[in-house]
């Protein structure tokens, strides 16, 4: 520690001086490995140095900061986290939404129960009854949800598979969610910042990465939750990396406020943290295995 110190107070883009004494100069000489000291005048004051003169100081100086140990970070050090079997399965700092045996985690915005229907391992929507929201609520998150449209086609474009998994929902105000697109987007043409996988009326989707009707796909979210000032302004955008079936379709992408089926997006302030919303869109689109973690 003494050593970095010393040598950040020796770097020419700091206001260091020297040290007023000689032998101050020579026990840092010690701890720097070099030898004797030398005097320089500054601003009409003397001045000690490490070393027997300037230019050995300048060379040690630069040998110091190419020096692996100069670039290592040890402290903190990270928390270990056990990963699960497989990309699909929790790690062990992760929070279970839904397990597949109820529907405890979730609520509609009123706070009653979540009365979607409950099958085997998985739920699907019950049209009519309503979107439901994380009990818990999140900001920064990394979030895994499995979900499967109908295997029966039924309509077309928006009207078919459509829901949608919605970040950082502000229920007592209404949609005011970050939502990426669920929809049945496999041989099924919309408008591309509508289709599965896109930030809904925002960025497109990068590829289509849609399996067929009636099989489970996979997103795999990375949400960065914006930032407000104390005054409401923005202070900075939130962003979305979306994995599509194991495939990358969202690359940091930059939300530009909260999601709006007509007109454009904008940012209204709100809490740091907020439940997580899927939505009710009249279609029989199902969920299993979804889990989350805070970042």
């Amino acid at each position: 520690m003494i050593l970095t110190i010393l040598l950040t107070l020796l770097n020419i883009q700091t206001d260091f001086k020297g040290f007023p004494d000689r032998e101050t100069a020579e026990y840092y000489s010690s701890i720097l490995g070099c030898e004797g000291s030398f005097s320089v005048i500054k601003d009409g004051e003397n001045f000690f140095l490490p070393c027997k003169n300037q230019d050995e100081l300048d060379d040690f100086i630069q040998e110091r900061e190419v020096e692996p140990k100069v670039t290592e970070i040890w402290d903190p050090e990270p928390e270990v986290v056990t990963p699960g079997n497989s990309f699909r399965d929790a790690p062990s700092d992760a929070i279970i939404l839904f397990d597949g045996t109820n529907l405890d985690n979730w609520m509609h915005k009123n706070g009653d129960p979540a009365k979607w229907d409950l099958g085997d391992g998985f739920f699907t929507v019950k049209p009519g009854t309503g979107d439901i929201l994380s009990r818990e609520v999140f900001g920064s998150c990394q979030l895994h949800v499995e979900f499967r449209s109908p295997l029966k086609i039924e309509g077309d474009g928006q009207d078919r598979g459509n829901s949608g998994v919605y970040f950082m929902e502000n229920y007592e105000v209404g949609d005011t969610g970050y939502e990426v697109q669920v929809l049945d987007s496999y041989d099924n043409r919309t408008y591309s910042n509508g289709q599965a996988g896109s930030v809904y009326k925002q960025h497109s989707p990068l590829v289509n990465a849609s399996k067929k009707p009636g099989e489970w796909q996979t997103y795999d979210i990375i949400f960065k939750a914006p930032i407000f000032n104390e005054n409401g302004g923005l202070e900075s955008p939130a962003y979305i990396t979306v994995f599509h079936n194991g495939v990358l379709i969202q690359n940091n992408s930059q939300i530009q406020g909260y999601v709006k089926y007509i007109g454009y997006p904008e940012y209204k302030a709100h809490a740091s943290k907020l439940p997580i919303k899927l939505q009710d869109h009249s279609n029989l689109v199902s969920f299993r295995n979804i889990w989350i973690r805070r970042l």
